[in-house]
């Protein structure tokens, strides 16, 4: 059974840089596409970066382009994501996720596994 759990989530200012990691249990790391999604309020997951089996990225147009970075490290068998000069908008709940093929894509129905989440707040 795949399992993923997320890390690293806090407050922060604008303008400052955070690293989130999950942890990846029951598969490896580079055995299926993975992906960041965040969610606001009332509102459904949206695509943030995401990385494919070949180690190629895939990040959405848009604010995010640029700023955030996604990772993976084999030998800790974790997926990370970098953001940088973060912005009071990019306040979310922040999850991993993983599908069952080599893609990444931005559907969020696409992905079999979650993990549970880290909140990221961004305010002066």
């Amino acid at each position: 059974q795949v399992q993923l759990a997320e890390s690293g989530g806090g407050l922060v200012h604008p303008g400052d840089s955070l690293k989130l990691t999950c942890a990846v249990s029951g598969q490896t790391v580079t055995s299926s596409a993975m992906a960041w999604f965040r969610q606001f309020p009332g509102k459904s997951r949206e695509f943030v970066a995401g990385i494919h089996t070949t180690g190629g990225q895939r990040y959405p147009e848009g604010s995010i382009e640029g700023r955030f970075t996604i990772s993976r490290d084999n030998a800790k068998n974790t997926l990370s994501l970098l953001m940088n000069n973060l912005r009071p908008e990019d306040t979310a709940l922040y999850f991993c996720a993983a599908r069952l093929g080599y893609v990444a894509v931005p559907a969020p129905s696409s992905y079999e596994y979650w993990g549970q989440g880290t909140q990221v707040t961004v305010s002066s």
